[in-house]
């Protein structure tokens, strides 16, 4: 279904004239769905972005549809540059005064009623728009995989450069560096030496040096898309960082295959939860799945949403997936594209050691990145 079949449906259901997004993920969906042929649709060009401060949650102009096209507003400081940078020809774009008004005044004065947003706009409906989000078009399944290779080369590069005696804080800004020459965000650069990881499975950098082996973890954005990834790397690793790496390789296999599964069936989030669990049992680590949340839908969030055991959430094909399962300072995660039809690696370079890990109670194998050795 085209981003503009489903609007419609969304608007004709919900009884609405207009939806409008103003948080910098919705904004880039939406407008990254623009053709100037009519409408949202897969063959459009690339999302826009309506970001000037990084710190806030709404960005500094809101883009609606009305099941005819899509109108951007913003303040008279920003409306030439979205218009020559940022926004297709055929986006119509109105600005209001920047001393003599606001965002949600704005789009109240040039939307038609009823209607929703995803920021707060009196008198319209709340709107929640990670399902909306979900599956993945074409289109946005092209963006997710060029935008994960770029990550994963990213992550990789900075790996491979670091030895022991680097500090978590001068790994974590080389790979912000990296990854902004991309011009990719960093909402998430997690650098753990050997003796943090073992201690904290958020291991926020600090001044420690990375010693016998570190994990390097990302959640990288661009364009409104989310990828994550993790890469161990190994100077003079413990005897139990490669096993208990595979076994958080096997977790994650499993998930994988349950969400290939679960969503072929229409089932839920819970429903894949429970197969991580059965697997953390399986690969002798029971309960472990207590100790960290294990992942679930990707794309235009970090998480679209995060599986728990009694999570209601349908598993929706085709989506992004990144299970992130842990064994006590060991860890596995990627970023897959999960159809009816298979299980697509998208943050992988081909440069990277991997193994073919099964799942527990799948007949299907799943190639994992495993310990580079330093």
């Amino acid at each position: 279904m085209t981003l503009t079949a489903r609007l419609d449906a969304f608007l004709e259901r919900r009884g609405l004239a207009a939806v409008w997004f103003a948080r910098p993920n919705n904004f880039a969906w939406l407008t990254g769905g623009v053709d100037c042929a009519g409408g949202p649709d897969d063959s459009a060009g690339r999302p826009a972005d309506n970001v000037v401060d990084r710190g806030g949650d709404v960005g500094v102009a809101a883009a609606g549809y009305d099941g005819e096209g899509v109108t951007v507003v913003t303040d008279s400081i920003e409306g030439q540059r979205l218009r020559e940078e940022e926004l297709a020809d055929c986006v119509d774009v109105e600005t209001y005064t920047w001393y003599d008004g606001d965002l949600p005044s704005a789009v109240t004065d040039a939307s038609p009623s009823p209607a929703a947003a995803d920021f707060d706009v009196p008198g319209f409906e709340t709107l929640d728009v990670w399902a909306l989000r979900q599956p993945l078009t074409e289109r946005q399944q092209e963006r997710y995989r060029e935008l994960s290779a770029e990550v994963a080369a990213a992550v990789e590069t900075v790996a491979r450069r670091a030895d022991r005696s680097a500090t978590e804080r001068v790994v974590a800004s080389a790979l912000r560096a990296e990854l902004a020459g991309a011009g990719i965000d960093s909402p998430v650069a997690l650098v753990g030496g050997a003796e943090r990881a073992q201690r904290y499975r958020h291991y926020t950098p600090k001044r420690e040096p990375l010693g016998d082996y570190a994990l390097l973890s990302v959640t990288a954005e661009r364009d409104g898309l989310y990828t994550s990834c993790t890469r161990t790397i190994a100077f003079d690793a413990p005897d139990w960082l490669r096993e208990r790496t595979e076994a958080a390789m096997r977790v994650e296999a499993t998930a994988l295959a349950a969400t290939r599964a679960v969503g072929r069936g229409g089932g839920t989030a819970g429903d894949v939860f429970g197969a991580i669990q059965r697997a953390y049992d399986a690969v002798s680590w029971d309960g472990e799945w207590r100790n960290h949340h294990q992942g679930g839908a990707a794309g235009y969030a970090g998480r679209e949403w995060i599986a728990t055991p009694e999570s209601d959430e349908r598993v929706v094909l085709p989506q992004g997936y990144a299970w992130n399962p842990t064994v006590q300072g060991a860890k596995s995660e990627d970023t897959y594209l999960v159809t009816t039809d298979g299980i697509e690696l998208l943050s992988a370079t081909g440069e990277w050691p991997t193994e073919r890990v099964e799942a527990v109670g799948y007949d299907t194998a799943v190639e994992r990145h495993t310990v580079l050795e330093r």
